[in-house]
């Protein structure tokens, strides 16, 4: 029998969590303000896309220990957390602008402590609505994670409103917003999972937990905090079970994980029969074991592979991922394209500006502002239609078609191939959007499958530790594109202030000479 109080609770603590990835995603808006807080403090391209690239490894970099902090201490400090790193790492960006000074050093300290903010508040709330929702991990988890694809749009739009053309003040917004958003979604983001423990339908390699055992669920000995894992951009939308609308979500990842734990730290109380039965139904859902029909009209649940057969049979992880030629491959492709992405996103700003100047001298910094922010909110949308779409498409070739998950890597190269091939022979600013668009489609389209192929891969128990390894390959490489993009930026920018240095020396020479003559 569903308590109305308890379901209440869960669908305001969804609402927060909704709130909370929404405040999550800046990164993504980064061009909408670098170029201009370049100019300001007389930083080069490489500067500023080091200064970005400190964002990422933030973001990125710093899953591992963050899923362990939560998994141990709970997902509310964490959102507590990541609203002071956010705080502190937009507001002094605002006063270095406002400045016109800053160490460099300071900055990439400050832009790290974002990406940071981020990834924390983040993975709390997707934590928080799996825990709340266990017979339907994948619709509660879609919202943080479709709004944290939206942040950078949202922030765009509201800056466009609140502060037109002023990077200064959307600094401040940035500082302030995500800070508000965060802290007041942290009164309303409680846990209230139902406690359950497992018995005798644990998978291999399971422990199994009593009322009084410690709180963290060991598997194979180690913990993997699997929804603690922010893209950051984990979509969970491509492992997941189809509701009649035809959308894909995710059933979640953390099958006898950590996210069971919590609800034996959030929820007391004594244990009578039908409570016992509520135990083992949630128990049965998570190890995918059950053939339960959902409590939600026209919901179908469907278990996919990534839900049984070799995802619950192999467990690879840790060192053993080092002897695998399919961890290789993988790694490799997912730096090579998550790299790409990550260039293009941070540079588009750059873009813009280079274009416009290029195709009209006459327009304004206001003009550029909102331009940079227009391709910023294009990537922010296509990126999040890649998620969806992924999601949907890997279920497609799984269960309708019998085909792999990797035809889904194909379609993500082929995008990412054609943005490119956009980037080199586009000239004309107004067609720019092909960039960004293809750009953000191929990134969304990529992170929104990766997930459910490493899952399949190495097993689904260590997923956590594997995503963790997994996601270094865009910190590499997204460093390394967006210092390669940064140099040759430079190059072409001082060459360009050397041609123009030449054709004005020149212009002064010839009119001394038309004087001359006249003299003459």
């Amino acid at each position: 029998m569903r308590d109305p109080a308890v379901h209440r609770a869960r669908l305001v603590a969804s609402a927060a969590a909704t709130m909370i990835s929404l405040a999550c995603g800046t990164n993504y808006v980064y061009s909408g303000w670098a170029p201009q807080f370049a100019d300001r403090l007389k930083l080069s391209v490489t500067q500023i896309n080091l200064i970005g690239t400190c964002g990422n490894l933030g973001m990125y970099a710093v899953g591992i220990p963050i899923g362990i902090f939560i998994d141990s201490r709970g997902p509310r400090p964490a959102v507590l957390l990541g609203a002071a790193c956010l705080l502190a790492g937009y507001y002094p960006l605002h006063n270095a602008y406002d400045s016109g000074s800053g160490s460099l050093w300071a900055l990439c300290l400050y832009s790290f402590l974002t990406g940071v903010g981020g990834c924390m508040a983040f993975a709390a709330a997707v934590k928080t609505s799996a825990i709340n929702w266990p017979h339907h991990r994948g619709t509660a988890t879609a919202f943080p994670l479709a709004a944290f694809g939206l942040s950078a749009f949202f922030f765009s739009l509201l800056s466009a409103v609140v502060a037109p053309g002023d990077p200064s003040g959307f600094l401040y917004l940035l500082a302030v917003g995500t800070f508000g958003m965060t802290t007041v979604g942290f009164f309303f983001l409680q846990s209230h999972g139902a406690r359950h423990r497992y018995d005798d339908t644990a998978l291999p390699g399971m422990s199994t937990s009593s009322p009084d055992a410690s709180p963290t669920t060991s598997i194979s000995g180690g913990v993997t905090p699997l929804l603690s894992r922010s893209d950051l951009d984990i979509s969970l939308d491509s492992t997941s079970s189809s509701n009649n609308d035809g959308a894909a979500h995710s059933a979640s990842c953390s099958e006898g994980d950590g996210d069971d734990n919590d609800d034996d730290d959030d929820n007391g109380g004594s244990n009578t029969s039908g409570a016992n039965h509520h135990r083992n139904s949630e128990t049965a859902s998570l190890i995918s074991q059950s053939s339960e029909v959902s409590s939600f009209p026209g919901e179908i649940l469907v278990q996919n592979n990534v839900d049984m057969g070799r995802s619950h049979r192999v467990d690879i992880r840790g060192l053993q991922l080092l002897h695998q030629p399919e961890f290789w491959q993988l790694f490799v492709i997912l730096g090579l394209l998550a790299g790409i992405g990550l260039m293009t996103i941070n540079n588009i700003g750059h873009d813009v500006i280079s274009l416009w100047r290029a195709y009209d001298d006459s327009v304004d910094h206001s003009f550029l502002v909102t331009r940079q922010q227009l391709h910023v909110s294009i990537l922010s949308i296509c990126s999040f239609t890649g998620r969806l779409l992924s999601g949907v498409g890997s279920d497609f070739l799984v269960k309708v078609l019998n085909a792999s998950r990797n035809w889904c890597l194909v379609v993500a190269s082929v995008v990412f191939s054609l943005a490119q091939l956009s980037a080199l022979y586009i000239s004309n600013p107004h067609l720019l959007g092909l960039v960004s668009g293809l750009s953000g489609l191929g990134y969304g389209f990529l992170f929104g499958v990766y997930p459910s192929i490493v899952a399949e891969s190495f097993g689904i128990h260590g997923l956590s530790q594997n995503w963790g390894v997994m996601t270094l390959a865009p910190v590499a490489s997204g460093n390394v594109f967006n210092m390669f993009y940064g140099m040759v930026y430079d190059a072409h920018s001082a060459r360009l202030v050397l041609t123009t240095l030449v054709i004005r020396q020149e212009h002064r020479m010839g009119g001394k000479e038309s004087k001359g003559r006249t003299v003459e």
